[in-house]
């Protein structure tokens, strides 16, 4: 008999624990605390530029409330603290896990949108083997138009897997549902269909565990340290 993979350990917006998510600082800490990919936020700056973003707005994590949709990336640059933590773009930051060979980008799309010109700095860095992507079912469909080789995590809320049509549509790897909704049945209808299971966000210890013994492939947390502690032991 086969062994089993290893589950893998993803970083929800870097290390927010340590440092402020979707930043350059966070993304780094996680790649260096073992996570097998960073999960990273997506949105476009209003000339186009794909940067680490996951809220509309900048209101919450840096006290702006403009939308990040109205401002280029020259006046997105000037928010916040200049020797501080900043908005980065979706190339730094796929330079950043560069740095760390083990680590992968986990390209989270909220909708449509931000596809083309986040598969556009992927493919102008040589980085496809290094990335992956995850969203609903609408900004995933405009992912595989783009790319019929991208690894995507098609995120879930339904009680059932997805139709066959739309699984032989977008042939994603994983199914993506959070953790609320994670149970053996599911996950081994996945597997039965040929999927991947990976699931979020998982922050507490026993919740890990519970996750571990559904059978999921792939656990996502804004607690990486613990996340990698408890998938190592």
């Amino acid at each position: 008999m086969s062994r089993r993979p290893p589950v893998l350990a993803v970083a929800h917006r870097g290390d927010p624990y340590r440092y402020r998510e979707n930043t350059l600082r966070s993304v780094e800490s996680a790649a260096a605390a073992g996570a097998d990919a960073v999960e990273v936020d997506v949105r476009l700056t209003r000339d186009g530029v794909p940067v680490l973003l996951h809220d509309p707005t900048l209101e919450r994590l840096w006290e702006d409330p403009r939308p990040v949709h109205r401002l280029t990336l020259d006046e997105l640059a000037e928010v916040g603290d200049p020797a501080g933590p900043r908005v980065p773009t979706l190339t730094e930051a796929l330079k950043a896990v560069a740095e760390t060979p083990a680590t992968r980008l986990l390209i989270d799309l909220d909708e449509p949108g931000p596809a083309a010109a986040a598969h556009r700095a992927v493919a102008d860095l040589g980085a496809a083997h290094r990335v992956a992507y995850c969203g609903p079912t609408a900004a995933m469909l405009a992912v595989r138009a783009l790319d019929p080789d991208a690894e995507i995590a098609l995120t879930w809320r339904q009680p059932r897997l997805p139709g066959r049509p739309l699984l032989d549509d977008l042939r994603p790897r994983y199914l993506n549902p959070p953790f609320g909704m994670v149970e053996p049945r599911i996950v081994g209808a996945a597997h039965d269909a040929g999927l991947l299971v990976s699931t979020w966000t998982v922050d507490l210890r026993r919740t890990v565990h519970r996750m571990l013994r559904t059978g999921v492939d792939s656990v996502t947390s804004n607690r990486i340290d613990m996340l990698r502690r408890e998938l190592d032991a």
